[in-house]
């Protein structure tokens, strides 16, 4: 048998299916994840003088209701991810250098299965709440780099150095 990594969602005749996770232990887990997203320094100016208000709310307390919403959602948005109920998401965003911001999302559960998927889901959706906010004050937004930061718990923990 070969030690290369597979993929887990494929039965033996190569189709999908969702991985039995019935016999495993439920133990701790954590998963943290983050998002950039680059507005520009106009719009980083606005959010510098306190969070940037508008119709829809102001942009960074919506951003993080969504993103929250989001990774308790992850299971209905991402085929064969198993359901979880979350023990705690935290969303945090944070103005990055001159014309960024960073979100950073934490998912934690005691279950049989990772919630990496729930906090790049919570990274991913506050991003996209922000940029939906703000696109009326410029189409030049970039949601970049959305990646795993770190996961625990498990058969392998994972910590991404930077």
């Amino acid at each position: 048998m070969s030690d290369s990594p597979k993929l887990t969602h494929l039965n033996a005749a190569g189709q999908p299916a969702m991985v039995d996770v019935g016999a495993k232990t439920a133990t701790r887990r954590v998963a943290r994840a983050r998002s950039r997203v680059v507005l520009g320094p106009e719009i980083i100016a606005l959010v510098q003088q306190g969070d940037l208000p508008t119709r829809k709310g102001p942009v960074f307390q919506t951003a993080i209701l969504a993103g929250i919403m989001g990774a308790k959602r992850t299971s209905e948005l991402i085929p064969l991810c198993h359901p979880l109920g979350l023990d705690d998401c935290q969303v945090r965003i944070e103005v990055d250098g001159p014309d960024a911001v960073l979100i950073e999302c934490t998912a934690s559960v005691t279950g049989k299965t990772g919630v990496e998927m729930e906090a790049l889901t919570g990274a991913s959706v506050a991003a996209l709440t922000i940029y939906d906010m703000c696109k009326a004050l410029s189409h030049d937004i970039v949601i970049q780099e959305t990646r795993l930061l770190s996961k625990t718990g498990g058969k392998q923990d994972f910590y991404h150095a930077g």
